[in-house]
């Protein structure tokens, strides 16, 4: 037995009283651990960077549905951290925060539409697994917004002769993310319909 059991006490951050800090600390590792696994299996890797994954934001996206934004994003920044040790695609220190502690603690921001997700009132229905596509397109529309500043500020060369950076940058990300947006919006509607966003650990 746990003090989330209902309401408000059930939908609590780290630090708050509803949730021990060591539980919602322990389902963040697990969450971030189960990313780093599915981020290794690539569908289709990009030369400057960015692939194509089975789900691997989905495990961030869940934590920010369950755990709220900060946790999200905080679990996000880390998991960035970790990436990079498998990706270093790095130049400078301000290009290593947008691309990965940036971009993927803004997978957090899904985190903004948990009480869409969970058991208020308003939440019936076929209603939270829609609302939890919309929360997987804010989360990736965020790391996608770090990944198109790091790339025109940062990769602007790498653009074709003739061809805006500008658009470069964002017909490259998007390649990559919005495949990573199907996979992630039908498995987490999946995921929430049957009420996994709301299971107490």
């Amino acid at each position: 037995m746990t003090g989330a059991g209902s309401g408000e006490a059930g939908r609590t951050e780290i630090g708050s009283k509803g949730t021990p800090r060591a539980r919602i600390l322990a389902e963040s590792a697990v969450m971030i651990a189960l990313a780093t696994v599915l981020n290794s299996i690539k569908i289709f890797t990009f030369p400057e960077g960015g692939s194509i994954t089975l789900g691997a934001m989905i495990p961030l996206l869940l934590l920010s549905l369950r755990r709220g934004a900060k946790v999200g994003m905080a679990a996000g920044a880390v998991f960035g951290i970790i990436d990079v040790y498998f990706e270093p695609f790095v130049y400078n220190p301000a290009q290593f925060l947008l691309d990965y502690p940036f971009a993927f603690g803004a997978l957090g921001l899904a985190g903004l539409l948990r009480g869409r997700t969970t058991g208020k009132p308003e939440a019936k229905g076929m209603a939270p697994a829609l609302w939890s596509v919309a929360a997987v397109a804010l989360g990736i529309t965020g790391r996608f917004v770090s990944h198109f500043f790091s790339g025109l500020i940062f990769f602007a060369s790498y653009a074709p002769a003739g061809e805006s950076p500008v658009l470069y940058s964002a017909v490259y990300n998007a390649s990559y993310l919005l495949p990573e947006l199907v996979i992630s919006a039908f498995v987490m509607f999946i995921l929430v319909s049957r009420g996994i966003n709301k299971v107490r650990l």
